[in-house]
Parts: C-alpha cells; sequence; structure tokens
C-alpha cells in the first residue's frame, strides 16, 4: 500500500470543548462558530433556536427574582437555565435579538439582588431551608456566569461574587449545613459546586476553592448523599429511608453534582473525585440507560436498563436525558474514552430528539418508551416547566463535543454533514467539510479543506455498536479498525485529502426477556400507528429470538418521518400463520420521528412481545 498514513487505533487524551466559562479543562478547544452543521439535525436545531431560545421572554422568567413569596417552588431555576443555551447560542449565532434579551433580563435579575447578595424569590426568614432555594441560586449563578464569559459583563460576574458570598455566609464549618438543606439528601443544594468552581475559574479568589471544598465534604457526608463513598454501588441502591428528604435516587440532581465534582477534578487534580463520577456513570451507563439513550422512571434511578420493555410511570425525562448528554461529554474530555461519545450520541438521536416538538418550539416532559408524547404540565405557576427550559442545552451538549482537540490530533467524534474548523498547536486552522446523510446512511466523506499542506492527525471517532467499517483516504483502504476506539489517521494533509468511511448499518436485533426491539447504527426503531400496518400486541414467532440481525430496508420516509424501514417479519399466530409460512411487511420509523403528531394518531411501540412457547426453530 502506498501512502504516507500512519495509523493507531486508541482512546488517547481529549480536549475539553467549550466549557463554559472557558478554561475548564485542562485541552484546548475549538470555537464553537468553527462548527456549522447542515441538513436534518441543522434544521432541528436552529429551528430550536428561533422558535424556542429567541421566542422566550426572557423577562417574564426574570420577574419571579422581583417577588419574595415562595416558599417550597423552583421558579428561579428557569432564568438561568435559559441563559445557559442563550448565551452559547449568541456566540453561535450572533442573533441581535438575543443578545438584547440576555442583557437586558440580565440587567433586571441583578437590579433584584439585596444588600447581602441575595438573588431569590424566598422570604428572609424560609431560605436556604428545605426548599429548592439554593437550587435556584445555583442556577442564577450559572445564568451569571454564562453572560459573563459569552458578553465580558463584569456587572454580572460581580453578581454571581456576591451571590456566592452570601451563599458563603450562610453554609460552611460551624455554620448551616448545606447537605441539610433541600431535598433528595442534599443533592440539589450541593450541585451548587459547579457555578462555585467557575467563579473560582474566573476570578482566581481562593475563597471559592476553599467554598467548593466544603461542598465537596458535605456532598460524601454521612447525612448527605455519600457521592464518593458510595461510588461503588449500583445508582438504584443508593442510601434511601423512602422518603423525599431522605433518598439519594434522584437522577437529574445526582448528575448535576457529579458535573461539580469533574469541574472540581478540573482545578485540583484531585482523582477520587473523577473516579467517583467515573464509576457512577458507568453505573448509570450500564444498570439505567435503555436502547433509546434516556433514562428514569418518575426522574428517578430504577435498573432502567433490564425494566425497560415494562410500561413506567413518567419514563424518561428530558432533565435526565439533557444532563446525561452533558456529563457523558464531560467524561469524554476528561478521558478521551470514545465509549462516552458513544453515549451521547445514542441519546441525542434518540431520547432527546424525541422530546423536540416537531415544530422544535417546546420539549416534552417525559418520554416513554410505548405511548404518545405530550407538552408537559406547567410548573410553579409559571407558562414552562423544567424541561421545556433546560432542553436547548443538549444541542450543545452533541453541537460542543462534535470536534476535540489535543495538540496536532484532531478528534471528530459525530458524523454530520457541515463544515468543522480548528487551531492547531502552531496556530494553523486545520478545516474539514462532511458530506454525509448520517445515521440514516453509513456514507460519510470528509474532505481536507485545510490550505496548507500540513502534518496532524485526524482520529476518527469508530462507534462500539457497529462491525469495523471501511476507511480509505484517497481511494486507499487503511488497516485493521477496531470498533469502540478511535481510528488516528496521521500524516501529511493536503488540501482536498478525502477519507472516506462506510459503516455498515444492518438493523440489529436486541431482546430482553420475550421482547424485542431494533436498531440501525446508534438509531432504534419503532413501530407507528401511522402506517396503519397492525396490531402492535400481536407476538412475533419465537424464531426472532435466534437472529442478531434482520433483513430491513431504508424507504423513502413516510409520514412525516425523518427515517422509514420496511422488513418481513414473524408476526402472528400459530393458527393462521403455521410454522411463520407467511411473514408480513410491517414499517418502522426511527424513535425521534415515532409518536410525532404528539396524540394519539401516532402511538408508537419500540419493544414488541415475542410468543412465550413454541419452537424457536423451524
Amino acid at each position: 500500500m502506498k501512502s504516507n498514513t500512519t495509523i493507531h487505533i486508541l482512546a488517547g487524551a481529549i480536549v475539553a470543548l467549550f466549557a463554559v466559562p472557558s478554561g475548564a479543562d485542562v485541552l484546548k478547544s475549538p470555537d464553537i462558530r468553527d462548527i456549522r452543521l447542515k441538513g436534518y439535525v441543522a434544521d432541528r436545531m436552529e429551528g430550536c433556536i428561533s422558535r424556542h431560545v429567541a421566542a422566550t421572554d426572557a423577562m417574564y422568567l426574570a420577574d419571579v427574582f422581583r417577588h419574595h413569596t415562595e416558599t417550597d417552588r423552583w421558579q428561579t431555576e428557569f432564568w438561568g437555565k435559559w441563559m445557559h443555551s442563550a448565551a452559547p447560542f449568541w456566540t453561535y449565532t450572533r442573533c441581535p435579538r438575543l443578545r438584547s434579551a440576555m442583557d437586558e433580563s440580565a440587567s433586571a435579575v441583578l437590579s433584584a439582588q439585596e444588600a447581602d447578595g441575595y438573588i431569590g424569590n424566598y422570604p428572609a426568614g424560609q431560605r436556604s431551608g428545605r426548599c429548592w432555594d439554593v437550587w435556584g441560586n445555583k442556577y442564577t449563578m450559572l445564568g451569571l456566569l454564562h453572560h459573563h464569559a459569552a458578553t465580558g459583563s463584569a456587572d454580572s460576574l460581580r453578581g454571581a461574587e456576591r451571590l456566592a458570598n452570601y451563599l458563603m455566609g450562610v453554609f460552611g464549618p460551624g455554620k448551616k449545613s448545606i447537605a441539610e438543606s433541600g431535598n433528595f439528601r442534599g443533592m440539589p443544594s450541593c450541585s451548587l459546586l459547579e457555578p462555585v468552581v467557575w467563579l473560582y475559574r474566573a476570578t482566581g479568589n481562593a475563597r471559592y476553592l476553599d467554598f467548593a471544598r466544603y461542598i465537596v465534604s458535605e456532598m460524601d457526608a454521612d447525612g448527605g448523599a455519600r457521592l464518593l463513598k458510595d461510588a461503588d454501588v449500583p445508582v438504584a441502591s443508593r442510601i434511601t429511608d423512602g422518603t423525599v428528604r431522605g433518598s439519594a435516587l434522584k437522577s437529574y440532581e445526582m448528575m448535576s453534582c457529579c458535573q461539580g465534582l469533574l469541574d472540581f477534578f478540573d482545578v485540583t487534580g484531585e482523582s477520587r473525585c473523577l473516579d467517583a463520577v467515573r464509576k457512577t456513570a458507568e453505573s448509570i451507563r450500564t444498570t439505567e440507560v435503555n436502547l433509546a439513550g434516556g433514562a428514569s422512571s418518575s426522574e428517578q434511578w430504577y435498573n432502567g436498563a433490564k425494566r425497560q420493555v415494562a410500561p413506567h410511570v413518567y419514563q424518561q425525562e428530558t432533565c435526565v436525558q439533557t444532563t446525561w448528554m452533558r456529563l457523558s461529554g464531560k467524561l469524554l474530555r476528561e478521558t478521551g474514552n470514545p465509549l462516552w461519545a458513544d453515549e451521547l450520541e445514542k441519546t441525542f438521536y434518540n431520547a432527546y430528539l424525541a422530546s423536540l416538538s416537531p415544530d422544535n418550539a417546546t420539549f416534552t416532559q417525559y418520554c416513554p418508551l410505548t405511548g404518545t408524547r405530550s407538552k408537559g404540565a406547567y410548573h410553579c405557576r409559571m407558562h414552562t416547566n423544567c424541561c421545556n427550559a433546560n432542553g436547548p442545552r443538549g444541542f450543545l451538549a452533541f453541537l460542543e463535543n462534535m470536534l476535540l482537540v489535543d495538540g496536532d490530533r484532531i478528534c471528530m467524534n459525530f458524523y454530520a454533514s457541515g463544515s468543522q474548523a480548528a487551531r492547531l498547536a502552531d496556530g494553523t486552522r486545520a478545516e474539514f467539510e462532511t458530506f454525509t446523510l448520517y445515521p440514516a446512511d453509513g456514507r460519510i466523506e470528509i474532505r481536507n479543506q485545510t490550505t496548507e499542506r500540513r502534518r496532524f492527525t485526524l482520529a476518527l471517532r469508530i462507534p462500539g455498536w457497529c462491525s469495523p467499517p471501511e476507511v480509505a483516504v484517497n481511494g486507499t483502504p487503511v488497516g485493521a479498525v477496531s470498533a469502540g476506539a478511535y481510528l488516528d489517521l496521521a500524516r501529511e494533509w493536503a488540501p482536498g485529502d478525502k477519507v472516506e468511511i462506510n459503516f455498515d448499518m444492518t438493523v440489529r436485533v436486541h431482546v430482553i426477556d420475550n421482547y424485542v426491539a431494533f436498531t440501525s447504527g446508534p438509531v432504534l426503531l419503532a413501530r407507528d400507528r401511522r402506517f396503519g400496518d397492525g396490531d402492535f400486541s400481536e407476538a412475533l414467532r419465537r424464531s426472532i429470538l435466534l437472529r442478531k440481525t434482520v433483513n430491513m430496508d431504508s424507504v423513502a420516509p413516510e409520514k412525516g418521518t425523518w427515517m422509514t424501514f420496511a422488513g418481513a417479519l414473524p408476526l402472528g399466530s400459530h393458527a393462521d400463520n403455521p410454522e411463520m409460512g407467511r411473514p408480513r411487511m410491517v414499517r418502522f420509523c426511527d424513535y425521534a420521528s415515532a409518536g410525532a403528531t404528539w396524540d394519539q394518531e401516532s402511538f408508537y411501540r419500540v419493544w414488541l412481545p415475542v410468543e412465550h412457547s413454541g419452537p424457536a426453530s423451524f
């Protein structure tokens, strides 16, 4: 083989990308504006920016800080969550409408700050108690720090400092215990760790690092959630006394604390924090995450991976999916293990995109594997809810981790049409254009658009779900390719050099108990009532259990779906279909498109029943 390409397959160190505020991670990150998507994902993201983020009345969300009448609700989280997506998306789009809303609402929030630094809506006698006040303080700090990072606002940075100073006057050694505030063994309050570390990075003030260290100790206290001590315990078996206050099973809040622990590791190097988060995330991945990349029932861990075939109440909260994507992205940047890119990708293309309404204007609160989707209930007497406020951050998790950089090594994690660029160690701008319909199709073409010849490594993520794909550089096949690793292509790249990847997207069979489900690449498939092709409760013959793959063709999209598949399956009872003599053609769509009418018209089902008795082969 005549080639100057050196190939290595490894999961090396990865750079943090667009951690806001910047400076959190060890490795360098590209500018978010250098990632430009095209196609289906771009349409959905841009629709979400224009119809959701930019259309949000930010002053309505900020107005709650003017009133101090709350006793137990979480109104003050909504503005900070909105700013967490608005600031990066303004950086990405430079939308004047978005910038105006950011500045005006930040000013309104700061104008409500009290002399002692408090920003919230609880009366003086009920602040920082067993309620959601500190959780709201956390999101307010995050919002102010995002505004500062995007715009350079000194007022927002100072407002965040004053709020932190107020909280340090309330909590600490010899003061009130932060683990004793709030519910769920203090996890909502202890998730304050994330913005406290961000504030330390932004100011260099050692007092904030000391406060962060105190919060870590409280996370691990016996009266708290024991997040480090119990890291080896499966998440659904963590400490609980069966009450709201005494349970450490709350999914979203636990992962929010893990985000803070990873940031704390960034600035201190305390490996026990990274180890604890990695073990917790591995437990989530193996015992909780389902085929859609989603997790949780009633917003708590419940051994969901093995129980996903049965209906559960309030399945797959959007806040949980969004936070799982953020945590997976952070672990990807910290460890360089492409496993976490696999997790982020699976959740993004399935549970996450499924949660976004077809018009891109709102997010559902829950997203079951069987049933329908709908707009979530309003929270806190306001015309929004936690998931609708949180949802847009999922697009950022995908965008921010698409391309990661370690010196002269560029790691391409997600394959979507568009352009990407990053700065190499000497400042050279390496640029790429990607042409693909992935994941609807397995063929990908990446063209090097760097303007001069330059030696660097292009590391391609080879997903863990696939068989080794075909990869060629300028038409010449490369050597051994392994799934679940990076394929490092180290060479002198010339303008116009082309990399081609061809993933095998054969539909795979997944079995739990007497149920089967199907995936194509990272995409979960579902039957949808709109296809009108039979009763979803009709059992498949047991012969399906012997298969690892099925013959199912990708066909022209139907009924408003992104992807449509058709295949002959062994459906039917013994009486009218003896020995699978008449397999029937049925249609599936991608899970994200299933249920897209948000009513009974598109009732859908992922896990299909298999007959309980009878021969498995004929």
